[in-house]
């Protein structure tokens, strides 16, 4: 198994340079995989998560298109449309910025891409789904450790959109980190922002974490 990168020293911004330079260094090392290597990593993530616990009873899922060598789920989306899976991708908000929206998601939907280059449906409100009604949402990892603890590309999207799940847990869908295994680091700081992940699973193995009760 892979070994974890040592992160540290951190301090308690989410901003540091140590952490900034974290993220580079986790983003070159994915772009440097090999189609072959991505490709299998697609292969084995598919396979964990079809045995995951925590997707079993999935029907509506939100997913996403990998890019700057995120981890690949469209193996996973392919079998996973067999057992009658509905995926979702996200997408900005037009009109609340800083989150996110659910469209269905099909080969035969057109995209575009969004401000930041990503690929995307167009926003459709007759055609969205709400957060809280997704059953589960895989999304994309620049570090993770075992406690829990991740690393985002910074823009807070995923933590915002799905703060409500802090207050009302039973409402929320099942939040799992999808990451390569070299991605794993030795420890992560939770900052208060941070929306609790169930799990991060990658091309080796599943990690569940205990998420806190409401209060």
């Amino acid at each position: 198994m892979s070994q974890p990168i040592d992160p540290q020293p951190f301090d308690s911004h989410s901003d540091t340079v140590p952490r900034s330079e974290l993220r580079k260094r986790l983003r070159r090392h994915r772009r440097s995989l090999s189609y072959e290597e991505q490709q299998q990593a697609s292969e084995h993530l598919a396979l964990n998560l079809l045995n995951n616990p925590d997707l079993h009873r999935a029907r509506h899922v939100a997913v996403y298109l990998p890019n700057d060598g995120e981890i690949d789920p469209r193996l996973y989306m392919d079998l996973g449309r067999r057992k009658g899976i509905l995926f979702y991708l996200p997408v900005l908000h037009p009109i609340h910025p800083g989150k996110l929206v659910f469209s269905p998601y099909s080969d035969d939907v057109e995209l575009r891409p969004n401000r930041f280059g990503i690929p995307e449906p167009a926003f459709s409100d007759a055609l969205k789904r709400p957060a809280w009604a997704l059953d589960a949402v895989l999304f994309p990892l620049v570090g993770f450790d075992e406690n829990g603890g991740r690393l985002g590309m910074g823009g807070g999207f995923y933590d915002r959109t799905f703060a409500f799940s802090r207050i009302r847990p039973r409402l929320a869908p099942k939040l799992i980190g999808l990451a390569h295994d070299f991605q794993r680091v030795r420890q992560l700081p939770i900052e208060p922002w941070d929306v609790p992940l169930h799990g991060v699973v990658t091309d080796r193995r599943c990690y569940r974490f205990r998420r806190p009760s409401a209060t």
